[in-house]
């Protein structure tokens, strides 16, 4: 079962993948994704002026693939598709996209919300706002590890 995960490091478009990767899926009756945007608000409500995402090079990647390959063995999907920006990003721009093709819906969803959950707790990435007062690292709240909590 195919995998394609990708740390990006320009830009990507959403649209333009979501086509490539819904064609040729005559088994697959669902395709679920999930779009991510750069907010434009931190969480003490002060205007984010640009998030800059740092990472390691072969490790981030790795954590990536071993999130998407953990879904793929826990649910019965065909194929995962993750994008991940890293680098600068200006508020609106598309952080990530993670897209999921099975034979039925229900597997499709559960998978893209793991992926989800585990991306923003567990993937190696360090994230930081940069704001009119200074930058601040940015962790991942109480909920994001509640989220990922309901899948032990």
């Amino acid at each position: 079962m195919p995998l394609d995960v990708e740390l990006a490091t320009r830009p990507f478009r959403p649209g333009d993948l979501m086509e490539s990767f819904i064609r040729g899926r005559p088994l697959d009756g669902a395709v679920v994704s999930f779009i991510g945007l750069a907010r434009g608000q931190g969480r003490d409500g002060d205007a984010v002026r640009r998030l800059q995402l740092d990472w390691y090079p072969g490790m981030t990647e790795r954590s990536m693939l071993a999130i998407a390959d953990a879904a793929q063995e826990r649910f019965e999907v065909s194929d995962i598709l993750v994008r991940h920006r890293c680098g600068e990003l200006s508020p609106e721009e598309p952080i990530v996209l993670v897209a999921v093709a099975s034979p039925h819906r229900r597997q499709a969803f559960l998978a893209a919300d793991y992926v989800m959950d585990r991306l923003k707790t567990e993937a190696a990435f360090w994230k930081r706002e940069h704001k009119a007062g200074g930058a601040t690292w940015v962790e991942p709240s109480a909920s994001d590890r509640a989220d990922l909590a309901r899948w032990s």
